[in-house]
């Protein structure tokens, strides 16, 4: 039963299946890169986006090829852009956070002392915050 399978469909017709397929990945791939960029670009309006989407919607291979091959190198840039940005962003926050805690495991300690009068801790939990806090 299994030789007839591949009598079938031979090895070549498979591999040949999987390149389609990965092939089909990969411009789905880039199609969504394309679009992500485009959507997010604050540089052109939205008559320039509409146009970007017909073309690549009418000419879809023709339309991400182009539009990679003009707009390649600003893509990096922008992405470069929007990861410092996030870093940046991160950054305040927790200097924003840290700010507002106290210093050192003094912080820590009076943290555990609120949540052992609230009730959320037991002492044995705040006395294992203490230890770590002193150490």
């Amino acid at each position: 039963m299994a030789l007839a399978a591949t009598e079938d469909y031979p090895l070549l017709d498979v591999m040949w299946s999987m390149i389609v397929f990965f092939g089909l990945l990969l411009f789905f791939w880039l199609l969504f890169v394309v679009f992500d960029d485009l959507f997010k670009r604050r540089d052109i309006g939205g008559w320039g986006k509409t146009l970007w989407t017909v073309v690549v919607i009418l000419l879809p291979y023709l339309g991400v090829f182009t539009y990679l091959i003009v707009e390649g190198r600003d893509i990096v840039g922008r992405r470069a852009q929007e990861a410092a940005e996030a870093q940046q962003q991160l950054e305040d926050r927790m200097r924003r956070i840290s700010a507002q805690a106290p210093a050192g495991g003094t912080g820590e300690i009076q943290r555990g002392k609120q949540l052992l009068d609230e009730g959320t801790i037991t002492a044995d939990e705040f006395d294992a915050i203490k230890r770590r806090a002193l150490v």
